[in-house]
Protein backbone atom coordinates (compact mmCIF):
# COMPACT_ATOMS: atom_id res chain seq x y z
CA UNK A 1 0.00 0.00 0.00
CA UNK A 2 2.21 2.83 -1.52
CA UNK A 3 -0.49 5.49 -1.49
CA UNK A 4 0.03 7.87 1.46
CA UNK A 5 -4.22 8.40 1.41
CA UNK A 6 -4.89 5.28 1.28
CA UNK A 7 -2.81 4.41 4.36
CA UNK A 8 -4.35 7.62 6.00
CA UNK A 9 -7.66 6.07 5.42
CA UNK A 10 -6.59 2.85 7.27
CA UNK A 11 -5.55 4.70 10.29
CA UNK A 12 -8.60 6.88 10.60
CA UNK A 13 -9.96 3.53 10.46
CA UNK A 14 -8.90 2.42 12.97
CA UNK A 15 -9.40 5.30 14.90
CA UNK A 16 -12.95 4.72 14.61
CA UNK A 17 -12.84 2.01 15.39
CA UNK A 18 -11.31 2.17 18.69
CA UNK A 19 -13.93 5.06 19.14
CA UNK A 20 -16.45 2.85 18.49
CA UNK A 21 -15.14 -0.04 20.86
CA UNK A 22 -15.14 2.77 23.66
CA UNK A 23 -12.31 3.23 25.81
CA UNK A 24 -9.89 3.71 23.94
CA UNK A 25 -10.55 8.11 23.45
CA UNK A 26 -6.70 9.25 23.57
CA UNK A 27 -5.82 6.43 21.13
CA UNK A 28 -8.06 6.98 18.66
CA UNK A 29 -7.70 10.13 18.88
CA UNK A 30 -4.14 9.88 17.96
CA UNK A 31 -4.91 7.98 14.93
CA UNK A 32 -7.31 10.20 13.08
CA UNK A 33 -4.28 13.06 13.97
CA UNK A 34 -2.17 10.77 12.60
CA UNK A 35 -4.21 10.14 9.24
CA UNK A 36 -4.37 14.08 9.15
CA UNK A 37 -0.63 14.83 9.88
CA UNK A 38 -0.06 11.86 6.95
CA UNK A 39 -2.38 12.84 4.26
CA UNK A 40 -0.68 16.38 4.31
CA UNK A 41 2.84 14.85 4.31
CA UNK A 42 4.99 16.46 0.98
CA UNK A 43 8.27 14.58 1.68
CA UNK A 44 8.39 10.67 -0.22
CA UNK A 45 7.00 8.37 2.27
CA UNK A 46 9.21 5.24 1.31
CA UNK A 47 11.94 7.84 1.53
CA UNK A 48 10.79 8.53 4.89
CA UNK A 49 9.78 4.66 6.22
CA UNK A 50 13.64 3.83 4.72
CA UNK A 51 15.42 6.50 6.72
CA UNK A 52 13.36 6.15 10.05
CA UNK A 53 12.20 9.66 9.94
CA UNK A 54 8.47 8.98 10.35
CA UNK A 55 8.07 10.01 13.83
CA UNK A 56 9.81 13.74 13.02
CA UNK A 57 6.03 14.42 11.23
CA UNK A 58 3.97 16.36 13.62
CA UNK A 59 1.53 13.54 14.64
CA UNK A 60 2.99 10.62 14.31
CA UNK A 61 4.73 8.70 17.19
CA UNK A 62 6.36 5.04 17.47
CA UNK A 63 3.50 3.16 17.33
CA UNK A 64 1.93 5.01 14.77
CA UNK A 65 4.65 5.11 12.37
CA UNK A 66 5.20 0.82 12.79
CA UNK A 67 1.17 0.85 11.43
CA UNK A 68 2.19 3.06 8.62
CA UNK A 69 5.40 1.09 7.95
CA UNK A 70 3.37 -2.44 8.23
CA UNK A 71 0.47 -0.75 5.57
CA UNK A 72 3.64 0.62 3.20
CA UNK A 73 5.24 -2.44 3.03
CA UNK A 74 2.37 -5.49 3.50
CA UNK A 75 -0.65 -3.19 2.21
CA UNK A 76 -2.41 -4.16 5.20
CA UNK A 77 -2.56 -3.52 9.08
CA UNK A 78 -2.83 -6.45 11.70
CA UNK A 79 -4.13 -4.13 14.17
CA UNK A 80 -7.00 -2.91 11.60
CA UNK A 81 -7.89 -6.79 10.78
CA UNK A 82 -8.39 -6.95 14.88
CA UNK A 83 -10.50 -4.89 14.87
CA UNK A 84 -12.74 -5.33 12.33
CA UNK A 85 -12.90 -9.15 12.91
CA UNK A 86 -13.87 -7.89 16.42
CA UNK A 87 -16.81 -5.43 15.11
CA UNK A 88 -19.45 -6.25 13.17
CA UNK A 89 -19.17 -5.48 9.60
CA UNK A 90 -20.28 -2.06 8.31
CA UNK A 91 -20.32 -0.49 11.61
CA UNK A 92 -18.21 2.13 10.82
CA UNK A 93 -21.05 3.13 8.33
CA UNK A 94 -24.07 2.28 10.36
CA UNK A 95 -23.13 3.54 13.57
CA UNK A 96 -23.73 7.51 11.94
CA UNK A 97 -27.33 6.54 11.90
CA UNK A 98 -28.44 8.27 15.35
CA UNK A 99 -29.43 5.56 17.57
CA UNK A 100 -27.97 2.85 16.25
CA UNK A 101 -25.42 1.55 19.27
CA UNK A 102 -22.89 -1.41 18.50
CA UNK A 103 -25.16 -4.14 19.73
CA UNK A 104 -27.74 -3.52 17.57
CA UNK A 105 -25.26 -2.81 14.29
CA UNK A 106 -24.52 -6.79 15.35
CA UNK A 107 -28.19 -7.67 15.43
CA UNK A 108 -29.09 -6.23 12.25
CA UNK A 109 -25.87 -7.73 10.35
CA UNK A 110 -26.84 -11.16 12.09
CA UNK A 111 -30.64 -10.97 11.28
CA UNK A 112 -30.78 -9.30 7.71
CA UNK A 113 -27.11 -9.48 6.81
CA UNK A 114 -26.59 -5.20 6.65
CA UNK A 115 -23.70 -3.56 6.46
CA UNK A 116 -24.50 -0.39 4.60
CA UNK A 117 -27.13 2.51 5.41
CA UNK A 118 -28.78 2.02 1.83
CA UNK A 119 -29.81 -1.55 2.97
CA UNK A 120 -30.87 -0.60 6.02
CA UNK A 121 -33.35 1.95 4.46
CA UNK A 122 -34.48 -0.88 1.99
CA UNK A 123 -34.64 -3.12 4.83
CA UNK A 124 -36.89 -0.05 7.32
CA UNK A 125 -39.05 0.61 3.96
CA UNK A 126 -39.63 -3.34 3.52
CA UNK A 127 -40.98 -3.66 7.15
CA UNK A 128 -38.21 -6.21 7.81
CA UNK A 129 -36.96 -4.65 10.90
CA UNK A 130 -39.52 -5.08 13.03
CA UNK A 131 -39.11 -8.83 12.95
CA UNK A 132 -35.72 -8.49 15.00
CA UNK A 133 -35.99 -8.58 19.02
CA UNK A 134 -36.31 -5.38 19.83
CA UNK A 135 -37.39 -3.56 16.79
CA UNK A 136 -40.50 -2.05 16.26
CA UNK A 137 -42.67 -0.44 13.26
CA UNK A 138 -42.01 2.83 15.47
CA UNK A 139 -38.03 2.05 15.43
CA UNK A 140 -38.42 1.82 12.09
CA UNK A 141 -40.09 4.77 11.22
CA UNK A 142 -37.52 6.30 13.80
CA UNK A 143 -34.56 5.47 11.43
CA UNK A 144 -36.11 6.19 8.12
CA UNK A 145 -36.42 10.19 9.41
CA UNK A 146 -32.83 10.10 10.71
CA UNK A 147 -31.61 8.61 7.28
CA UNK A 148 -33.45 11.01 5.35
CA UNK A 149 -32.72 13.99 8.06
CA UNK A 150 -28.89 13.28 7.40
CA UNK A 151 -29.30 13.13 3.44
CA UNK A 152 -30.87 16.88 3.87
CA UNK A 153 -28.97 17.98 6.64
CA UNK A 154 -26.38 20.55 6.28
CA UNK A 155 -23.82 20.38 8.83
CA UNK A 156 -21.59 23.63 8.29
CA UNK A 157 -17.44 22.95 8.40
CA UNK A 158 -15.10 25.82 10.20
CA UNK A 159 -13.09 26.94 7.03
CA UNK A 160 -9.62 25.54 8.25
CA UNK A 161 -10.97 21.89 8.38
CA UNK A 162 -12.73 22.21 4.85
CA UNK A 163 -9.73 23.91 3.24
CA UNK A 164 -7.20 21.53 4.31
CA UNK A 165 -9.61 18.31 3.64
CA UNK A 166 -9.89 20.25 0.04
CA UNK A 167 -6.51 20.63 -0.76
CA UNK A 168 -5.90 17.08 0.06
CA UNK A 169 -8.66 16.24 -2.52
CA UNK A 170 -7.38 18.38 -5.21
CA UNK A 171 -3.85 17.22 -4.28
CA UNK A 172 -4.81 13.54 -4.82
CA UNK A 173 -7.35 14.02 -8.33
CA UNK A 174 -4.12 15.46 -9.77
CA UNK A 175 -2.84 11.82 -9.50
CA UNK A 176 -4.87 11.26 -12.61
CA UNK A 177 -3.50 11.64 -15.62
CA UNK A 178 -6.77 12.39 -17.20
CA UNK A 179 -7.41 15.75 -15.12
CA UNK A 180 -6.86 18.96 -16.66
CA UNK A 181 -7.02 21.64 -14.12
CA UNK A 182 -8.84 21.50 -10.71
CA UNK A 183 -10.05 24.49 -8.60
CA UNK A 184 -11.95 24.73 -5.06
CA UNK A 185 -15.01 27.00 -5.12
CA UNK A 186 -18.13 26.99 -3.71
CA UNK A 187 -18.67 28.99 -0.02
CA UNK A 188 -14.53 28.14 0.65
CA UNK A 189 -13.13 29.68 -2.11
CA UNK A 190 -15.69 33.17 -0.83
CA UNK A 191 -13.90 32.45 2.24
CA UNK A 192 -17.02 32.30 4.49
CA UNK A 193 -16.28 31.59 8.15
CA UNK A 194 -18.17 27.87 7.61
CA UNK A 195 -19.36 26.35 4.54
CA UNK A 196 -21.54 23.31 4.22
CA UNK A 197 -19.48 21.19 1.78
CA UNK A 198 -16.50 21.27 0.10
CA UNK A 199 -16.94 21.61 -3.15
CA UNK A 200 -14.40 21.06 -6.30
CA UNK A 201 -14.22 22.02 -10.05
CA UNK A 202 -12.38 19.88 -12.45
CA UNK A 203 -11.96 19.76 -16.10
CA UNK A 204 -11.19 16.96 -18.48
CA UNK A 205 -11.26 15.80 -22.01
CA UNK A 206 -13.36 12.84 -20.45
CA UNK A 207 -14.85 14.49 -17.08
CA UNK A 208 -16.41 11.08 -16.24
CA UNK A 209 -12.76 9.74 -15.88
CA UNK A 210 -12.14 12.22 -13.21
CA UNK A 211 -15.16 11.48 -11.10
CA UNK A 212 -14.06 7.47 -11.43
CA UNK A 213 -10.77 8.90 -9.84
CA UNK A 214 -12.55 10.72 -7.22
CA UNK A 215 -14.80 8.23 -5.98
CA UNK A 216 -11.72 5.72 -5.45
CA UNK A 217 -10.35 8.63 -2.95
CA UNK A 218 -9.40 6.17 -0.03
CA UNK A 219 -10.83 9.05 2.44
CA UNK A 220 -14.59 8.98 1.01
CA UNK A 221 -16.92 6.67 3.07
CA UNK A 222 -19.49 6.89 1.54
CA UNK A 223 -20.92 7.80 -2.30
CA UNK A 224 -23.90 9.85 -1.65
CA UNK A 225 -25.08 10.93 -5.31
CA UNK A 226 -23.66 10.54 -9.32
CA UNK A 227 -24.35 11.88 -12.40
CA UNK A 228 -21.86 11.81 -15.78
CA UNK A 229 -20.49 15.21 -14.57
CA UNK A 230 -20.95 15.52 -10.73
CA UNK A 231 -20.11 13.14 -7.78
CA UNK A 232 -21.42 13.58 -3.88
CA UNK A 233 -19.41 11.47 -1.48
CA UNK A 234 -18.90 11.43 2.74
CA UNK A 235 -15.33 11.81 3.73
CA UNK A 236 -14.12 9.69 6.47
CA UNK A 237 -13.80 13.28 8.62
CA UNK A 238 -17.51 13.52 8.79
CA UNK A 239 -17.78 16.31 5.72
CA UNK A 240 -19.52 16.31 2.35
CA UNK A 241 -17.60 17.35 -0.53
CA UNK A 242 -18.95 17.16 -4.09
CA UNK A 243 -16.66 17.15 -7.41
CA UNK A 244 -18.22 18.55 -10.46
CA UNK A 245 -16.33 17.41 -13.93
CA UNK A 246 -16.48 19.08 -17.11
CA UNK A 247 -14.92 19.31 -20.22
CA UNK A 248 -12.20 22.73 -20.44
CA UNK A 249 -14.54 25.12 -22.71
CA UNK A 250 -16.72 24.49 -20.12
CA UNK A 251 -14.74 24.93 -17.11
CA UNK A 252 -15.01 29.21 -16.68
CA UNK A 253 -18.71 28.86 -16.56
CA UNK A 254 -18.74 25.91 -14.19
CA UNK A 255 -16.37 27.51 -11.92
CA UNK A 256 -18.68 30.93 -12.10
CA UNK A 257 -21.75 28.67 -11.31
CA UNK A 258 -20.17 26.96 -8.31
CA UNK A 259 -18.45 29.65 -6.55
CA UNK A 260 -21.91 31.75 -5.87
CA UNK A 261 -23.58 33.31 -4.62
CA UNK A 262 -26.81 32.39 -5.58
CA UNK A 263 -27.81 36.21 -5.37
CA UNK A 264 -24.63 37.06 -7.17
CA UNK A 265 -25.14 35.04 -9.93
CA UNK A 266 -28.88 35.48 -10.61
CA UNK A 267 -27.98 39.53 -10.44
CA UNK A 268 -25.18 38.57 -13.73
CA UNK A 269 -27.92 36.76 -15.29
CA UNK A 270 -30.10 39.97 -15.03
CA UNK A 271 -27.42 42.08 -17.22
CA UNK A 272 -27.08 39.69 -19.30
CA UNK A 273 -30.94 39.32 -20.30
CA UNK A 274 -30.02 43.27 -20.54
CA UNK A 275 -27.50 42.61 -23.34
CA UNK A 276 -29.94 40.13 -25.08
CA UNK A 277 -27.28 37.57 -23.85
CA UNK A 278 -27.83 34.10 -21.78
CA UNK A 279 -24.98 32.55 -19.87
CA UNK A 280 -24.37 28.65 -21.15
CA UNK A 281 -22.14 26.49 -20.14
CA UNK A 282 -19.50 27.21 -22.35
CA UNK A 283 -20.00 31.08 -21.97
CA UNK A 284 -22.82 33.29 -23.96
CA UNK A 285 -25.73 32.88 -26.47
CA UNK A 286 -27.11 35.93 -28.11
CA UNK A 287 -30.90 35.67 -27.76
CA UNK A 288 -33.75 37.46 -29.48
CA UNK A 289 -31.98 36.89 -32.92
CA UNK A 290 -35.85 35.75 -34.67
CA UNK A 291 -33.82 32.71 -36.13
CA UNK A 292 -34.39 28.93 -36.11
CA UNK A 293 -32.89 27.44 -32.24
CA UNK A 294 -30.03 25.39 -34.21
CA UNK A 295 -29.45 28.10 -36.32
CA UNK A 296 -28.88 30.42 -33.07
CA UNK A 297 -27.27 28.35 -31.50
CA UNK A 298 -24.32 27.88 -34.15
CA UNK A 299 -23.97 31.74 -35.26
CA UNK A 300 -24.74 33.26 -31.63
CA UNK A 301 -22.32 30.93 -29.31
CA UNK A 302 -19.54 33.33 -27.67
CA UNK A 303 -17.02 31.24 -26.05
CA UNK A 304 -14.76 32.19 -23.16
CA UNK A 305 -11.61 31.14 -21.65
CA UNK A 306 -11.71 32.22 -18.35
CA UNK A 307 -14.04 33.85 -15.42
CA UNK A 308 -12.44 37.41 -16.37
CA UNK A 309 -13.82 36.94 -19.51
CA UNK A 310 -17.17 36.36 -18.69
CA UNK A 311 -17.41 39.59 -16.71
CA UNK A 312 -16.07 41.94 -19.60
CA UNK A 313 -18.36 40.89 -21.88
CA UNK A 314 -21.09 41.56 -19.30
CA UNK A 315 -19.27 45.36 -19.71
CA UNK A 316 -17.57 45.08 -15.59
CA UNK A 317 -15.04 44.42 -14.08
CA UNK A 318 -13.77 41.12 -12.74
CA UNK A 319 -15.25 40.43 -9.22
CA UNK A 320 -13.31 39.01 -6.88
CA UNK A 321 -14.77 35.49 -5.21
CA UNK A 322 -14.37 37.34 -1.61
CA UNK A 323 -16.78 39.96 -2.88
CA UNK A 324 -19.82 38.05 -4.95
CA UNK A 325 -22.24 38.26 -2.36
CA UNK A 326 -25.35 41.01 -4.01
CA UNK A 327 -24.28 43.70 -1.42
CA UNK A 328 -23.51 46.46 -4.23
CA UNK A 329 -20.37 44.81 -6.34
CA UNK A 330 -22.21 44.32 -9.46
CA UNK A 331 -23.46 47.88 -9.67
CA UNK A 332 -19.79 48.84 -8.48
CA UNK A 333 -18.17 46.44 -11.30
CA UNK A 334 -20.85 48.18 -14.02
CA UNK A 335 -19.18 51.43 -12.59
CA UNK A 336 -15.43 50.56 -12.63
CA UNK A 337 -15.56 51.49 -8.96
CA UNK A 338 -14.43 47.95 -7.88
CA UNK A 339 -11.16 48.56 -5.45
CA UNK A 340 -8.38 47.32 -7.75
CA UNK A 341 -5.74 46.98 -4.56
CA UNK A 342 -7.53 44.61 -2.38
CA UNK A 343 -5.42 43.47 0.47
CA UNK A 344 -3.74 40.49 -0.22
CA UNK A 345 -1.65 38.12 1.85
CA UNK A 346 1.07 38.92 0.40
CA UNK A 347 0.43 42.69 1.09
CA UNK A 348 1.32 41.55 5.21
CA UNK A 349 4.46 42.49 6.46
CA UNK A 350 3.91 41.77 9.91
CA UNK A 351 2.74 38.90 12.36
CA UNK A 352 0.77 40.81 14.82
CA UNK A 353 -0.84 39.43 17.91
CA UNK A 354 1.64 36.41 18.99
CA UNK A 355 1.45 34.36 21.93
CA UNK A 356 4.63 32.81 23.87
CA UNK A 357 5.41 30.36 27.08
CA UNK A 358 5.27 33.65 28.29
CA UNK A 359 1.52 33.02 28.95
CA UNK A 360 -0.54 30.31 26.57
CA UNK A 361 1.83 30.12 23.77
CA UNK A 362 3.09 26.60 22.82
CA UNK A 363 6.53 28.13 21.53
CA UNK A 364 9.68 30.39 22.84
CA UNK A 365 9.85 33.70 21.48
CA UNK A 366 12.68 32.71 19.59
CA UNK A 367 10.97 29.75 18.03
CA UNK A 368 7.97 32.32 16.94
CA UNK A 369 10.46 34.95 15.54
CA UNK A 370 12.64 32.31 13.60
CA UNK A 371 9.07 30.77 12.00
CA UNK A 372 7.91 34.59 10.63
CA UNK A 373 11.23 35.32 9.45
CA UNK A 374 10.80 31.97 7.74
CA UNK A 375 7.70 33.05 6.31
CA UNK A 376 9.07 36.35 5.25
CA UNK A 377 8.05 38.71 7.69
CA UNK A 378 9.91 41.88 8.00
CA UNK A 379 8.53 42.37 11.87
CA UNK A 380 6.65 40.35 14.66
CA UNK A 381 4.27 41.72 17.73
CA UNK A 382 5.21 39.16 20.98
CA UNK A 383 1.78 39.99 22.60
CA UNK A 384 0.96 38.48 24.96
CA UNK A 385 -1.72 38.00 27.87
CA UNK A 386 -1.55 40.24 30.64
CA UNK A 387 -2.45 39.84 34.61
CA UNK A 388 -5.85 39.34 34.73
CA UNK A 389 -5.66 36.86 32.45
CA UNK A 390 -4.30 34.84 35.27
CA UNK A 391 -5.91 31.16 33.31
CA UNK A 392 -3.75 32.14 30.34
CA UNK A 393 -0.59 32.58 32.23
CA UNK A 394 -1.65 36.28 32.30
CA UNK A 395 2.47 38.28 32.35
CA UNK A 396 2.72 39.78 35.55
CA UNK A 397 5.13 43.12 35.92
CA UNK A 398 8.46 41.15 36.96
CA UNK A 399 8.15 38.57 34.51
CA UNK A 400 7.42 41.26 31.50
CA UNK A 401 11.13 42.52 32.71
CA UNK A 402 12.53 39.07 32.05
CA UNK A 403 10.38 39.10 28.92
CA UNK A 404 11.59 42.32 28.07
CA UNK A 405 15.30 40.55 28.12
CA UNK A 406 15.11 37.77 26.30
CA UNK A 407 13.15 39.34 23.46
CA UNK A 408 16.45 41.89 23.25
CA UNK A 409 18.52 38.91 23.56
CA UNK A 410 16.94 37.05 20.49
CA UNK A 411 16.65 40.52 19.06
CA UNK A 412 21.01 40.43 18.63
CA UNK A 413 20.57 37.29 16.60
CA UNK A 414 18.20 38.05 14.07
CA UNK A 415 17.13 40.58 11.62
CA UNK A 416 12.95 40.48 11.96
CA UNK A 417 12.24 43.37 13.70
CA UNK A 418 10.49 42.25 17.42
CA UNK A 419 7.87 44.72 18.64
CA UNK A 420 7.37 44.18 22.56
CA UNK A 421 3.71 44.13 23.33
CA UNK A 422 0.92 42.95 24.95
CA UNK A 423 -2.45 41.43 24.87
CA UNK A 424 -4.06 43.66 27.75
CA UNK A 425 -7.50 42.72 29.26
CA UNK A 426 -10.12 45.14 29.03
CA UNK A 427 -11.55 44.94 32.52
CA UNK A 428 -15.10 45.37 33.61
CA UNK A 429 -15.04 49.11 34.12
CA UNK A 430 -13.01 49.79 30.69
CA UNK A 431 -9.36 50.53 32.16
CA UNK A 432 -7.02 47.92 30.64
CA UNK A 433 -4.96 46.40 33.36
CA UNK A 434 -1.15 47.55 33.29
CA UNK A 435 -0.76 50.53 34.80
CA UNK A 436 -0.55 53.50 32.19
CA UNK A 437 3.67 54.26 33.07
CA UNK A 438 3.83 50.40 31.95
CA UNK A 439 1.58 50.85 28.76
CA UNK A 440 3.54 53.17 27.77
CA UNK A 441 6.29 51.43 27.75
CA UNK A 442 5.19 48.81 25.16
CA UNK A 443 5.45 49.13 21.32
CA UNK A 444 2.10 47.88 20.90
CA UNK A 445 -1.17 47.29 22.76
CA UNK A 446 -4.00 44.83 21.85
CA UNK A 447 -6.97 45.14 24.03
CA UNK A 448 -9.25 42.39 24.12
CA UNK A 449 -11.87 41.28 26.34
CA UNK A 450 -11.91 37.61 27.53
CA UNK A 451 -14.39 37.93 30.83
CA UNK A 452 -17.77 39.16 31.56
CA UNK A 453 -19.21 37.81 28.57
CA UNK A 454 -22.28 38.38 29.23
CA UNK A 455 -23.33 42.28 30.35
CA UNK A 456 -25.96 44.23 28.85
CA UNK A 457 -25.90 46.07 26.19
CA UNK A 458 -25.42 49.23 28.17
CA UNK A 459 -22.40 48.31 30.24
CA UNK A 460 -20.74 46.52 27.55
CA UNK A 461 -20.85 49.73 25.48
CA UNK A 462 -19.92 51.49 28.54
CA UNK A 463 -16.78 49.61 28.89
CA UNK A 464 -15.26 49.19 25.37
CA UNK A 465 -15.98 53.22 24.90
CA UNK A 466 -14.48 53.91 28.06
CA UNK A 467 -11.42 51.46 27.00
CA UNK A 468 -11.28 52.80 23.12
CA UNK A 469 -10.70 56.48 24.66
CA UNK A 470 -7.83 55.85 26.94
CA UNK A 471 -5.27 57.50 25.40
CA UNK A 472 -2.54 55.18 24.59
CA UNK A 473 -3.16 54.09 21.02
CA UNK A 474 -4.74 50.50 20.76
CA UNK A 475 -6.12 47.90 18.53
CA UNK A 476 -9.50 46.89 19.39
CA UNK A 477 -8.23 42.55 19.77
CA UNK A 478 -10.82 40.19 19.02
CA UNK A 479 -13.55 42.73 18.92
CA UNK A 480 -17.14 40.97 19.54
CA UNK A 481 -15.54 37.73 21.37
CA UNK A 482 -16.98 35.60 19.40
CA UNK A 483 -16.45 31.77 18.63
CA UNK A 484 -18.14 30.68 15.83
CA UNK A 485 -19.97 27.56 16.58
CA UNK A 486 -19.47 27.96 20.28
CA UNK A 487 -20.59 31.47 21.20
CA UNK A 488 -22.30 34.30 19.87
CA UNK A 489 -20.85 37.68 19.60
CA UNK A 490 -21.67 39.91 23.19
CA UNK A 491 -24.68 42.41 22.70
CA UNK A 492 -22.90 46.11 22.71
CA UNK A 493 -24.04 49.02 20.33
CA UNK A 494 -20.92 48.39 17.56
CA UNK A 495 -21.70 51.37 15.81
CA UNK A 496 -21.56 53.80 18.69
CA UNK A 497 -18.07 51.93 19.87
CA UNK A 498 -16.92 52.23 15.83
CA UNK A 499 -17.75 56.65 15.92
CA UNK A 500 -16.15 56.89 19.43
CA UNK A 501 -12.80 54.57 17.41
CA UNK A 502 -13.02 56.79 14.67
CA UNK A 503 -12.28 60.10 17.15
CA UNK A 504 -9.70 58.36 19.36
CA UNK A 505 -6.49 56.34 19.19
CA UNK A 506 -7.04 52.79 17.97
CA UNK A 507 -7.30 50.53 15.26
CA UNK A 508 -9.80 47.41 14.41
CA UNK A 509 -8.33 43.85 14.52
CA UNK A 510 -9.59 41.32 12.17
CA UNK A 511 -8.71 37.87 13.88
CA UNK A 512 -7.36 35.21 11.64
CA UNK A 513 -7.67 32.85 14.45
CA UNK A 514 -10.21 30.52 11.82
CA UNK A 515 -12.59 30.36 15.41
CA UNK A 516 -13.13 33.74 15.54
CA UNK A 517 -12.89 35.22 12.28
CA UNK A 518 -13.87 38.87 14.42
CA UNK A 519 -15.07 41.23 13.48
CA UNK A 520 -17.15 39.67 11.22
CA UNK A 521 -17.42 41.77 7.43
CA UNK A 522 -20.78 43.59 8.40
CA UNK A 523 -18.88 45.31 11.21
CA UNK A 524 -15.87 46.12 9.10
CA UNK A 525 -17.67 48.00 6.31
CA UNK A 526 -18.78 50.01 8.90
CA UNK A 527 -15.64 50.87 10.37
CA UNK A 528 -14.24 51.46 6.86
CA UNK A 529 -17.04 54.45 6.39
CA UNK A 530 -15.85 56.21 9.24
CA UNK A 531 -12.23 55.42 8.09
CA UNK A 532 -10.53 53.65 10.68
CA UNK A 533 -7.73 51.87 10.47
CA UNK A 534 -7.30 47.86 10.56
CA UNK A 535 -4.65 45.21 11.72
CA UNK A 536 -5.37 42.18 10.32
CA UNK A 537 -3.35 39.14 12.80
CA UNK A 538 -2.91 35.62 13.61
CA UNK A 539 -3.55 35.42 17.10
CA UNK A 540 -1.15 32.85 17.16
CA UNK A 541 -0.60 30.13 19.81
CA UNK A 542 2.00 28.34 18.04
CA UNK A 543 4.50 28.66 14.92
CA UNK A 544 1.61 26.87 12.41
CA UNK A 545 -0.87 29.51 13.62
CA UNK A 546 1.54 32.57 11.58
CA UNK A 547 -0.62 30.65 8.90
CA UNK A 548 -4.04 32.07 9.98
CA UNK A 549 -3.29 35.70 7.85
CA UNK A 550 -4.57 33.74 5.07
CA UNK A 551 -7.81 33.95 6.94
CA UNK A 552 -8.05 37.14 8.68
CA UNK A 553 -7.55 38.16 4.94
CA UNK A 554 -9.92 36.63 3.28
CA UNK A 555 -11.86 38.15 6.09
CA UNK A 556 -10.75 41.20 5.45
CA UNK A 557 -11.41 41.30 1.70
CA UNK A 558 -15.21 39.80 2.21
CA UNK A 559 -15.53 43.40 3.90
CA UNK A 560 -13.72 45.41 0.49
CA UNK A 561 -11.15 46.51 2.67
CA UNK A 562 -7.83 48.07 0.64
CA UNK A 563 -4.19 47.35 0.88
CA UNK A 564 -3.73 50.85 2.57
CA UNK A 565 -6.52 50.74 5.09
CA UNK A 566 -4.24 47.91 6.51
CA UNK A 567 -1.41 49.11 8.86
CA UNK A 568 0.73 45.85 8.68
CA UNK A 569 1.23 46.34 5.32
CA UNK A 570 3.22 49.24 6.65
CA UNK A 571 7.47 48.82 6.84
CA UNK A 572 9.10 48.20 10.09
CA UNK A 573 9.78 51.67 11.07
CA UNK A 574 5.91 53.26 9.94
CA UNK A 575 3.96 50.40 11.45
CA UNK A 576 5.89 51.35 14.69
CA UNK A 577 4.96 55.13 14.58
CA UNK A 578 1.34 54.30 13.47
CA UNK A 579 0.38 52.14 16.52
CA UNK A 580 3.22 53.25 19.33
CA UNK A 581 0.64 53.49 22.14
CA UNK A 582 2.25 57.09 23.94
Amino acid sequence: MKDKFAIAAALQEIGTLLELKGGEYFKARAYKLGARSLAEVTADLGKLIKENRLTLVKGIGYALAKQIEELYRSGQSSFLVQLRAEMPPGIVELSNVRGLTRKKVEQLHEALGITTVDELKAAAEAGKLREIKGFTAKTESRILETIAAGSNREDRIHIHHALRAGERIIEYLKTSRALTQAELAGDLRRWQETVSQIVIVASARNPKSVIDHFLRFPMVVRGEEQSRDRAVVSLSEGFKATLIAVKPEEFPVAFLRATGSDAHLEKLDQVAAKKKLKITPKGFEKSGTGKSKSKTAASSAICVKDEAAIYRKLGMQFVPPELREDQGEVEAAQRGKLPEDLIATEDIRGMVHCHTTYSDGKHSVEQMVAAAEALGMKYITITDHSPTAFYAGGVKIDRLQRQWEEIDEVQEKTKIKILKGTESDIVADGSLDYPDWILEQFDVIVASIHSRYKMDEDKMTRRIVTAMRQPVFKIWGHALGRLIQKRPPFDCRVEEILDVIAESRAAVEINGDPYRLDMEPRWLREARKRKIKFVISVDAHSTGALNNVKFGVGIARRAWIRRGEVLNTLGVKAFQKAVRPA
